[in-house]
């Protein structure tokens, strides 16, 4: 038994077990069918998402190559199943059906890296024992800046991995040890659809992304007081401070506090002060439209800001926690937060503050175009038509 192999079993869980057991199951089935059903592809996101990059890659077939034999996996109790529901044929994620589909498919095409029936089983499967390595397509869920071991082309064997910006496609290709002929400079899918984003000037989002020390159970964390941890203190400082409702109120404006998913099992403990304010229930608000309609977008390190400055609207960093972020989350990567044309930097309160004044004051200016196109050469709406054919021709 090889080292990779023992590695991965150390991992599995009893829920993963079920899983191999549903695998095995189907498998000769699934084999079969796969004799008849040719050229189908399976796309997916998170379980309970479509929202992202794979939802609009999926919209985009249903609706401009009707022929190509599409299905998209979510959870059945998922809030946006509705809406894949009625662009055609759409599995049931984590199920036996998944798990068929999967095997049968040749293409799978996911937003996430673990996108997948059960991601445990997965990366089993697919990175230790070879299972269709070839047939995996990362479409990404937002522009890789740091340097994370877990996309690593040992620990990923993606076949083709979708980049968005040029500096990214080239960071990639330096550092990940993918082979030139699986990174591609394609874009993203759902920026097709911010070229007709109508802005809501009165709006300003607050999105700060996850801590993964804070943001998974672990056995580290699980007596975790989040309400002694920096990162609640810092926020929730930030949102009850007088001079933001103060702000606020002379500017006419709204602000939306959005936490990256993985913090969203602590938005209890946040509270405003200010009815200008709210905390945003990612249920109840789809990332990509509340991007499209904010004017003004205030972030740490999430790769939203992309997002954002792609539509060419003003954004402010706002990172006090640089030192724990990078020994225990990512390292440096190739983006340099202090020191870009795409968004202004600080790590104190009152600096920020006076940051949001100014962008407020000057009635939120966009960039310039050719500021925009630096980034992301293939500035235009046919984002998904590339990556289809780029598919197509694996």
């Amino acid at each position: 038994m090889s080292n990779k192999l023992k590695n991965s079993l150390k991992y599995i869980t009893a829920g993963d077990v079920g899983h191999c057991f549903l695998f095995a199951l189907v498998l000769p089935f699934a084999l079969i069918a796969k004799i008849f059903i040719r050229n189908f592809w399976l796309v997916c996101e998170d379980r309970n998402e479509a929202r992202d990059n794979g939802y609009h890659f999926y919209k985009w077939v249903r609706e401009n190559r009707p022929k190509q034999k599409i299905a998209y996996a979510i959870n059945k109790k998922s809030p946006d199943y509705q809406k894949v529901k009625g662009l055609g044929k759409v599995i049931s994620y984590g199920t036996l059906s998944h798990w068929f589909w999967y095997i049968v498919a040749d293409k799978n095409i996911s937003a996430q890296k673990g996108g997948k029936p059960n991601a445990a089983v997965c990366y089993m499967l697919e990175v230790v024992l070879g299972f269709r390595k070839n047939n995996r397509v990362f479409l990404q869920h937002g522009v890789t800046i740091n340097k994370g071991d877990w996309l690593f082309y040992p620990n990923t064997k993606m076949r083709l991995f979708i980049t968005a910006a040029k500096e990214e496609h080239d960071f990639i290709l330096r550092e990940f040890g993918y082979p030139e002929k699986n990174v591609a400079l394609l874009g993203f899918s759902r920026f097709d659809a911010l070229h007709d984003a109508t802005r809501d000037e009165n709006l300003i989002l607050v999105m700060p992304t996850w801590r993964n020390w804070l943001g998974r159970a672990s056995s580290e964390n699980k007596n975790l007081d989040f309400t002694k941890t920096e990162y609640f203190n810092k926020w929730n400082d930030f949102l009850c401070d007088e001079k933001l409702g103060e702000m606020l109120e002379k500017y006419d404006k709204k602000l939306l506090f959005y936490p990256h998913r993985n913090m969203q099992k602590f938005l209890q403990y946040f509270s405003v002060k200010s009815d200008r304010i709210e905390i945003a229930d990612w249920k109840k608000y789809d990332i990509q439209e509340v991007l499209k309609r904010a004017s003004l977008l205030v972030t740490d390190y999430s790769s939203v800001f992309f997002d954002f400055s792609y539509m060419r609207k003003p954004v402010l960093f706002y990172q006090f926690d640089e030192k724990e972020y990078r020994e225990k989350q990512y390292g440096e990567g190739f983006f340099d937060y202090k020191n870009t044309v795409l968004g202004k930097w600080t790590d104190e309160k009152e600096k920020l503050y006076e940051l949001i004044d100014e962008s407020l004051s000057n009635g939120n200016p966009l960039m310039e175009g050719d500021v925009v196109r630096s980034f992301f050469p293939l500035w235009d709406k046919n984002n998904s038509q590339r990556i289809y054919e780029a598919i197509k021709s694996l």
